[in-house]
């Protein structure tokens, strides 16, 4: 259900090195228009996890203050993304009879089918956040898309459960609030990163979203259009950038400026007489260092969130005759010089850095792995007008809500 021309749409990233604001405004062409950006250091994250609420409000507020500024518009609600390794993707599959006398499919079977596949084994502490469809299976016939008024027996239907935890989702929820904001839906990080950085035919041939953040690497896996595997690792760039404070022993601020600045994930792009000034501590003289021992610092752990994908990946038996669309790497870390490259020696793939598309107005100023996730969330809510399907929300409300619009939103993809 998509929005009116002219409606404005906001996104917020709340991630675990910054929080990030976008807003967007529906043009003509049913394009976004990006018109106002924000962004605040996150001073109560960690691991993509909410550990101080009245921090990340502050962040929160000073983000939002700055993108409606840009915009020149007052924010009311927002698209929140969710991240952190509490979050959970499972496959279900739900399997019916087909009722009525006819045998021929009805919306009752279709609503019959997707309650099967949802009843699942979910721990108390744990909620439904994302249903995403895979395919509908008619007597043993796969690949069909709408089943409605098809004839048949059996009825099945696959789809990817996204499930987060209840206290996490929860604590994020009071900071928006906090911050004056009603939420209009909560999205799973990496699947508005896709919406953002993937193109409709990479997901249909077979694609692998990586998106780096400073806490978490956030991974989800497209085939035939469909989400079919999201999961979370617990490294991001925070680890390269306490690697390097360690290694060159440097203040944690001028690590985070020197991987920004001089950062290289693969040493062979690196030319031995290149140097860099490493502030000390303890107000010890700054030294000069070769740059490829910087670069000799990142490369391993960057090879370690890679080589961690790689086994999450043949854990659930995609390789690279699933995936001929390649590796796609968004998110802050992506930023650094290499790591394309190191990518493409890890996966034996091809590998791209994934930047907003398909957008409209301050073009270059979101021109960025960093902007992929605030961006997506904002296209996501262009794609998804919620307004019909999931009323504005209090915390102690919110997941029976997103239940039934998760549901009605399934009915509209198919």
């Amino acid at each position: 259900m998509a929005v009116k021309q002219g409606s404005i749409i906001a996104g917020l990233d709340v991630g675990t090195t910054k929080i990030c604001a976008i807003v967007g405004e529906v043009n003509d062409d049913n394009r976004i228009d990006i018109i106002g950006i924000g962004s605040a250091p996150s001073r109560g994250l960690r691991k993509g996890v909410v550990v101080n609420i009245e921090g990340t409000v502050r962040s929160i507020e000073k983000a939002i203050k700055e993108a409606e500024l840009m915009a020149g518009v007052d924010l009311n609600t927002v698209f929140v993304g969710i991240a952190g390794s509490h979050i959970k993707g499972i496959n279900s599959r739900g399997v019916v009879a087909v009722s009525g006398k006819t045998k021929e499919i009805s919306k009752h079977d279709i609503d019959r089918a997707i309650d099967a596949a949802r009843a699942v084994a979910i721990p108390v502490d744990r909620e439904v956040l994302h249903i995403l469809p895979q395919e509908y299976i008619i007597d043993d016939q796969d690949g069909i898309i709408e089943p409605l008024g098809m004839s048949g027996v059996r009825l099945e239907v696959e789809v990817h459960i996204i499930t987060a935890a209840v206290t996490s989702a929860q604590n994020l929820i009071k900071s928006v609030k906090r911050a004056g904001l009603d939420i209009e839906d909560i999205v799973l990080e990496q699947f508005a990163s896709s919406k953002a950085a993937l193109t409709p035919q990479e997901k249909e041939i077979g694609a692998v979203l990586i998106d780096i953040g400073g806490g978490t690497t956030d991974v989800i896996v497209f085939v035939h259009g469909k989400v079919r595997h999201t999961s979370v690792l617990g490294l991001g760039g925070n680890h390269v950038t306490n690697d390097i404070a360690v290694g060159l022993r440097t203040p944690t601020g001028e690590a985070e400026r020197i991987k920004c600045r001089y950062g290289c994930a693969c040493t062979d792009l690196v030319e031995e007489d290149e140097t860099i000034e490493v502030p000390s501590v303890g107000g010890r003289k700054p030294r000069v260092l070769s740059r490829q021992v910087l670069s000799e610092i990142i490369e391993p752990r960057m090879e370690e969130i890679f080589t961690l994908v790689k086994n999450d990946l043949k854990h659930i038996g995609y390789d690279e005759t699933l995936l001929a669309a390649g590796v796609v790497v968004t998110g802050g870390a992506a930023i650094m010089k290499g790591v394309p490259e190191l990518a493409e020696r890890i996966f034996d793939l091809p590998v791209r850095r994934g930047m907003p598309t398909n957008i409209g107005g301050l073009v270059d100023v979101v021109n960025s792995p960093i902007y992929s996730t605030g961006v997506g969330l904002v296209q996501y809510g262009m794609e998804f007008d919620s307004l019909n399907t999931f009323q504005k929300t209090n915390e102690d409300h919110l997941f029976p809500k997103i239940l039934a619009r998760m549901k009605q939103w399934f009915k509209e993809f198919f």
